[in-house]
């Protein structure tokens, strides 16, 4: 994550309101955006403030933007860290982050989606031993780790779904050359994908032919038993795997079955 920064992650195309403006022309950019707060910038660009829907209650539609927008303004910086910012998101209870220069000026704006979005499928060097851990317990055998490139297209998958919407943001980090590595476990004529399959199919997607790894090298001639559960869902490249959409996520349909309940 030390490598991860605002600058990566932030919307460089934001919607503000000038300090000119009034109540009036804020309701328009939400009808218009449907966004609910944004950055009070002057003629220079410079972040005087920040004015949300929640400022507008009670106010007349002519009132100037600059006697209700809040001046308690935090603000990002675009080398900080994602982790960072998400402490700052965190604690302040504010969910949008201006993006300044060290002049003040507006260059974008980092939200909690954004950090949501940084730490999907975040690779760490505990997940990959605790994973060679279980090899060693169950088939007793001593694999050994390196860092290296995989090719894509050789690659067993032993998930069956990913979404769309994950997708997409791991192929902007692909782009970005913020991707973690993946997990792979590589025994005599077979490469075996544990982890990161959102990442693989981005990389296919973006004509990648290779692709960074975590290789967890197994001489023993085994099967494993992910390998069964690919042979089983019937997965034998990259391509067999189902792209759902955002909506038939598991976390979205318990959210809308909670909010037709209440």
């Amino acid at each position: 994550m030390d490598k991860k920064r605002v600058k990566d992650y932030m919307t460089y195309d934001v919607v503000t309101v000038n300090v000119n403006e009034t109540a009036r022309d804020v309701i328009d950019y939400i009808q218009k955006t449907r966004h609910d707060g944004f950055p009070v910038i002057n003629d220079q660009k410079k972040v005087l403030g920040y004015i949300s829907a929640r400022d507008l209650l009670a106010v007349h539609p002519e009132t100037p933007v600059e006697r209700i927008m809040s001046r308690h303004l935090i603000v990002a910086d675009p080398e900080m860290s994602v982790n960072d910012a998400a402490r700052v998101i965190f604690r302040s209870g504010i969910q949008k982050l201006p993006v300044v220069d060290e002049e003040d000026r507006l260059i974008g704006i980092i939200s909690n989606a954004d950090v949501i979005r940084s730490q999907i499928e975040h690779v760490s060097p505990e997940k990959v031993f605790n994973f060679m851990d279980t090899l060693r317990r169950l088939h007793n055998i001593e694999p050994s780790l390196e860092r290296g490139y995989v090719p894509i297209n050789d690659l067993l998958p032993t998930q069956p779904k990913i979404y769309e919407d994950e997708l997409e943001g791991r192929m902007y980090e692909i782009k970005k050359g913020l991707a973690e590595p993946l997990i792979v476990v590589r025994r005599p004529g077979r490469f075996i994908l544990v982890d990161g399959h959102h990442r693989a199919i981005a990389a296919k997607r973006l004509g990648y032919k290779t692709l960074d790894a975590y290789i967890i090298n197994i001489a023993e001639k085994i099967e494993l038993g992910m390998e069964r559960t690919a042979q089983a869902q019937n997965l034998k490249t990259l391509d067999d795997i189902k792209v759902m959409d955002y909506a038939r996520h598991p976390l979205v349909a318990v959210t809308h079955r909670l909010v037709r309940q209440s």
